[in-house]
């Protein structure tokens, strides 16, 4: 009989990729070091140098530039090769969403977040749209992370202030998707509507009433107390 796997704690993956990038299709690659589905580093085949997830990370390590780009300029040798073209694995729409990273609060700085998952070759391009215009001030992106199904997720950070009415939308392109884009909106119904001047208006006069009800309940209390103390006196 098969005896059992051992357990694993933990997990270190070296990703390494070289292709066209989206929609430019400029030629790019990229060497991951990943652990525990956390990155440590990247080495950007253009720039040639190390990406560090954190900075700190540096001053316990160090990791070899040209190692990475050997087997950056492997991968893009074997593209020259006659190979079968694998299909392309769109993002999963019940998966990928956007969501605030705080509690929503009219007027507070915030950031959305708009996370894709489950899609193949890792080609991607996230547009922010606000109000159907294009915003791109403070945007911010993770590197591709692979998963353990081959297929690729990935994380755009938009800086904003929520205000009442505001829509957003995240636009994701890809190879993979039939109709070129999938869109995920932020913003219908996240908001309380303020109340209206007219209903304010008749919940004052409510609380009003029923303070002056209240005062008068209380005076005849206090008198129907008073009469009865006197009776009991005289008694």
């Amino acid at each position: 009989s098969l005896s059992p796997s051992p357990a694993v704690e933990d997990t270190l993956v070296e990703l390494d990729f070289f292709q066209e990038s989206f929609p430019s299709e400029k030629k790019s690659g990229e060497f991951l070091l990943e652990f525990d589905n956390e990155e440590i580093l990247h080495v950007d085949w253009e720039k040639k140098q190390n990406v560090w997830r954190l900075p700190d990370f540096q001053r316990f390590t160090s990791f070899e530039v040209q190692g990475a780009l050997a087997n950056i300029g492997v991968v893009s040798w074997l593209l020259t090769r006659k190979t079968p073209q694998d299909p392309f694995l769109p993002p999963q729409r019940e998966l990928s969403t956007v969501y605030p990273e705080n509690a929503v609060e009219l007027g507070d700085p915030n950031v959305l977040i708009c996370f894709v998952d489950r899609f193949s070759p890792p080609v991607l391009n996230v547009t922010w749209l606000k109000n159907n215009e294009v915003v791109s001030e403070g945007v911010e992106e993770t590197d591709f992370y692979p998963s353990v199904d081959n297929s690729f997720r990935k994380f755009s950070y938009l800086p904003f202030v929520p205000e009442q009415g505001d829509i957003y939308v995240c636009q994701v392109e890809h190879w993979g998707i039939p109709e070129g884009k999938m869109e995920k909106i932020w913003g219908k119904h996240r908001a309380p509507s303020p109340i209206p001047e007219t209903m304010e208006n008749v919940l004052c006069a409510l609380g009003l009433a029923f303070g002056i009800l209240g005062i008068i309940a209380g005076t005849i209390l206090f008198f129907k107390a008073m009469r009865m103390n006197d009776r009991r006196g005289f008694m």
